[in-house]
């Protein structure tokens, strides 16, 4: 067995990591899961669409111009689309068996959702004639950005 040297005393390491962890009881487990609840992909997905809608009204009436909230919309779309499948397959049976399947559906649906974006943004390039590339471009990044904010107002938890 090869011992690796951790601190001043020389102890192996597996000795050092053997002392710092603790298992958590159960009442532990659960007071730390009702601290820091978790958001639903599904509510983030919601809240892409509500913003990708109004980035692509918004647009629209502020230039005047229909084709620019078209782009701007399809933007959202090459968001909200790939967000939807890859929450709909994250959150399926195949991903909750084990946590081996779960790393690969995570995996598997954020490559789903890399090339559903490049198919969206490709195909309002020949869809949409006179595309506006900064319009979809902006629709894009604001709706992207919902993710964070999804994070800044993430349910607080109920006292116990």
């Amino acid at each position: 067995m090869v011992t690796i040297a951790t601190n001043a005393k020389d102890k192996p390491a597996e000795e050092d990591e053997a002392l710092d962890f603790v298992p958590l009881t159960a009442a532990e487990a659960k007071a730390l899961s009702e601290k820091n609840p978790s958001i639903s992909p599904w509510w983030v997905v919601a809240g892409q669409v509500v913003v990708g809608a109004l980035v692509a009204l918004i647009s629209w009436a502020v230039t005047g111009s229909q084709t620019v909230g078209v782009s701007a919309g399809c933007g959202a779309l090459a968001v909200i689309l790939p967000a939807a499948l890859f929450a709909r397959g994250v959150t399926g049976k195949f991903a909750s068996v084990n946590a081996g399947s779960a790393v690969m559906s995570f995996f598997l649906w954020e490559l789903v959702k890399i090339l559903v974006t490049v198919g969206v943004l490709l195909a309002a390039q020949r869809l949409v004639i006179g595309l506006s590339w900064p319009a979809m471009l902006i629709g894009l990044v604001v709706t992207i950005k919902v993710y964070w904010v999804a994070l800044a107002f993430k349910r607080k938890p109920r006292p116990v």
